[in-house]
């Protein structure tokens, strides 16, 4: 029998990884850490920097509107792409995400926040937000993703 491995570049195009993240205020830092090892492992240093910011915006948005952990998923999509969801228990879709994909809105200057999805909607390349049933588990609540290639890869540096 014949065994044949994956070559370097097919194996490296296909992984997903799952990071659990508590509700705690170094929950952001710690998913983009993470995210930045995996990049490097597996060769996707583009994506570093705009992968950061919208990771970190994702588990943002999840550690304050919702009471409990959240999940961060990373998926690769083929060799240049990769895909950013974050799974947390509460099911509201928040505005841009619960909209089609369309023109985006200016956040008022005066608003406290909802800046940092509106971010993710700009600089990712696709993005989406679904709203989950109860699982087996009992875990429902959303998910939120983004998806970044390389014509994302650049997008954010030189933002000061």
């Amino acid at each position: 029998m014949v065994t044949v491995s994956p070559s370097k570049s097919e194996a490296s195009a296909s992984w997903a990884y799952a990071l659990q993240l508590p509700n705690d205020p170094p929950a952001p830092r710690i998913a983009r850490t993470t995210l930045r090892a995996v990049l490097t492992g597996h060769g996707m240093t583009e994506l570093t920097d705009t992968a950061e910011l919208l990771t970190s915006e994702l588990v943002t948005n999840a550690c304050r509107h919702s009471t409990g952990p959240a999940t961060l998923h990373l998926r690769a999509l083929g060799g240049t792409r990769l895909r950013v969801s974050v799974w947390d228990a509460n099911p509201h879709i928040p505005p841009p995400f619960g909209k089609s994909p369309g023109p985006l809105q200016p956040v008022p200057a005066e608003a406290d926040g909802g800046r940092g999805l509106f971010l993710v909607c700009h600089y990712a390349d696709a993005w989406g937000g679904y709203p989950l049933g109860d699982d087996l588990f009992g875990r429902g609540g959303k998910l939120l993703w983004c998806e970044l290639g390389p014509h994302a890869a650049h997008a954010v540096r030189g933002i000061a």
